[in-house]
């Protein structure tokens, strides 16, 4: 039997690569890639030459079941996104899912995850949280922010920026108007920002600022009521 590294890639600073994951990126058989331009420039960067494979949304459904039996056959694949750790709101669950099935291991290396900073950042309990990932672009979407506003526990979901403000606009309709939320932006990268506020407040900040990059929101969970 074969091997299928998940490994983390960095969000924004090319830093937050680890030893290890270089190592079994240039160890492996061949690198799984969500974008193959973006990873060659991960992998140029590291002096890393190893034979790339495109592996996305739109043709992960076509080439699980030759991967599943190359990885049978004892093939070593390393599998990476443009950003952050495979399958987190990124594809990787699927082969994930047929390697479990097939008793092929699988290793996920601890890396890169864009919501675990924005979540500490935000000052709200860490303890217990629900992640939402992204909202659905139109059905369903006000029902999940209704479920949000009735959780007591912290809720961390992320967000498009062309859609930012819809989103705070529907927390602004359904929150109460004291709940608190954190929004990071642009991780790691130049341009790292962190805003705190209510929905209003934060409407208006991004009115006034137009919304740019990669967007984790917190939301504070529901105080409890006497």
């Amino acid at each position: 039997m074969g091997k299928l590294f998940i490994v983390p890639t960095p969000i924004g600073n090319l830093e937050d690569m680890t030893f290890r994951a270089i190592r079994v990126l240039k160890e492996v058989d061949a690198i799984l890639a969500e974008d193959t331009r973006v990873t060659s420039k991960l992998l140029n960067h590291y002096d890393i030459s190893n034979k790339l494979i495109a592996h996305h949304q739109n043709n992960e459904h076509k080439t699980i079941a030759r991967l599943i039996e190359e990885l049978k056959a004892g093939s070593t694949y390393a599998l990476v996104t443009d950003a952050g750790t495979p399958a987190i709101s990124d594809p990787g669950f699927l082969l994930t899912r047929a390697c479990v099935e097939n008793d092929i291991e699988v290793d996920c290396l601890p890396g890169a995850t864009a919501f675990v900073p924005a979540l500490v950042n935000s000052g709200f309990p860490c303890e217990k949280f629900n992640y939402i990932g992204f909202l659905p672009h139109k059905k369903g979407r006000e029902t999940i922010v209704k479920i949000i506003a009735e959780t007591e526990r912290t809720t961390v979901l992320y967000e498009s920026p062309h859609r930012l403000l819809k989103a705070l606009k529907l927390f602004e309709t359904f929150f109460e108007a004291d709940r608190q939320i954190s929004i990071s932006r642009e991780i790691s990268k130049k341009f790292e920002e962190t805003v705190r506020g209510n929905a209003r407040e934060l409407t208006e900040y991004f009115e006034n600022k137009a919304p740019k990059g990669e967007f984790v929101m917190v939301v504070e969970g529901l105080k409890n009521k006497k």
